[in-house]
């Protein structure tokens, strides 16, 4: 398969003092491009005569609701679910942050009860969890969740007469990439809280994972469409059958009761249409984006001293020396390194001014930059945890990218430090 159109494909610029220079996207993790087959099948709405509700009850309404349950049928098969056990909704915030509010929030059937999160969640996981007293469990080095520490966290509730309602891990990490592994850690739930509630977030999983077969045993999963060439402002959560869900979004029916709102068509059919293509595609993908981002990463490791690869190894004191060379607990498009003594914000700032589109994955607080929590918890200091960078590769990536940020990232590294 030839890689989808890229920024620099289109000829896109942007202006710099010097000069205009193409743009070389490597923020995939963010989002990603709108797969042709999605806009095509967004356009039977917006062109076409599928724009109806379809929750009403005449001709083009039922035609509406035809093609939206299609979708939902496309869907559920994908992500290993029947069709009654989709609900959609705007995007994998909300699909988040209903599986934890919907199930131990107030309301929820497991209202009260503790939930379980790993170190490393998203935020629309992270924050509720913490809203509702919920326990953070550890990761390694390379992010995925310790085992010993769950059990002995479950092992703990159990003896001091705590229930465990719910316990969220993510499927595939959004800022380091790594891959949860998923099938130990409900060994251990089911073990120790068989009651409990498991939920994943998957919302970055689809481009790399069968997540059918990943999330198997997940009683609860989330999804969002922008991640996989879908649009954005659409997503879904996989509600396993007999499981109740409180709706954090009330005032109809739809949904069959567990998020109202009037169906977004469109998203819906640009979310199944690019979900198969990203699945047909995907062993072709894994394939050609691995060496990509193989070539990126040993490549910065080789030009920038003391870089630290972030999720490939357990942080130990002679990591700055390792290799680095096993990725097999990363997904393939993933790339993040720590730049100890180097400042992100000026590092994007010089990044984007030579067109390379990335992230720290770091947030401000009071007007500080805040080192990532996520690095934090695979165990690396706070001073290495500020020098974070995120590059991301997907279906629209190409070597011309990978060129472009091994000549721009050393030398802005070498520039930062001359004036530091």
């Amino acid at each position: 398969m030839e890689p989808m159109m890229t920024g620099a494909e289109h000829e896109s610029t942007i202006a710099s003092d010097e000069e205009d220079v193409p743009v070389h996207y490597l923020d995939h993790a963010a989002t990603t491009p709108l797969r042709p087959e999605a806009a095509e099948a967004m356009a039977r709405v917006t062109q076409g005569d599928l724009w109806a509700n379809p929750s009403g009850g005449h001709l083009m309404a039922r035609r509406a609701r035809r093609a939206a349950d299609d979708a939902r049928d496309e869907l559920a098969e994908l992500f290993g679910a029947r069709p009654s056990e989709i609900v959609f909704t705007s995007g994998g915030t909300e699909a988040d942050n209903l599986a934890v509010y919907g199930t131990v929030g107030h309301g929820g059937p497991r209202e009260g009860q503790a939930v379980l999160c790993s170190a490393i969640e998203h935020p629309a996981v992270r924050q509720p969890t913490r809203d509702l007293g919920g326990v953070e469990v550890a990761v390694d080095g390379r992010g995925r969740v310790d085992l010993d520490v769950l059990e002995a966290t479950l092992s703990a509730a159990t003896r001091a007469g705590t229930t465990v309602g719910l316990v969220s891990v993510i499927l595939v990490n959004n800022e380091v990439g790594t891959i949860a592994t998923l099938n130990a850690v409900a060994d251990v739930v089911r073990r120790h809280a068989p009651e409990a509630i498991l939920h994943t977030d998957a919302v970055q999983a689809h481009q790399w994972l069968d997540v059918a077969v990943s999330a198997a045993r997940a009683d609860l999963i989330s999804v969002g469409a922008h991640k996989f060439g879908g649009p954005k402002g659409i997503g879904l959560l996989v509600v396993r059958d007999g499981l109740h869900l409180s709706p954090r979004a009330v005032g109809g029916g739809q949904e069959r009761d567990r998020r109202a709102g009037t169906l977004n068509v469109a998203g819906v059919l640009g979310m199944a249409a690019a979900a198969r293509a990203t699945a047909n595609h995907r062993d072709e993908d894994l394939v050609r984006i691995a060496a990509l981002r193989d070539r990126l990463a040993d490549g910065l490791s080789a030009a920038i001293p003391g870089l630290i690869e972030t999720g490939v190894a357990a942080a130990t004191a002679d990591q700055r020396a390792a290799t680095m060379s096993d990725r097999s607990s990363k997904v393939a498009g993933n790339c993040h390194v720590c730049l100890p003594g180097v400042e992100t914000e000026a590092l994007l700032y010089l990044l984007e001014r030579a067109g390379i589109m990335a992230t720290a994955a770091s947030s401000c607080a009071s007007g500080a930059q805040e080192p990532s929590y996520v690095v934090e918890a695979l165990g690396q200091p706070r001073e290495v945890a500020l020098g974070a960078l995120r590059l991301t590769l997907g279906a629209a990536s190409t070597d011309a990218d990978v060129d472009a940020a091994l000549v721009a990232v050393p030398a802005a590294v070498e520039r930062l430090k001359l004036f530091s």
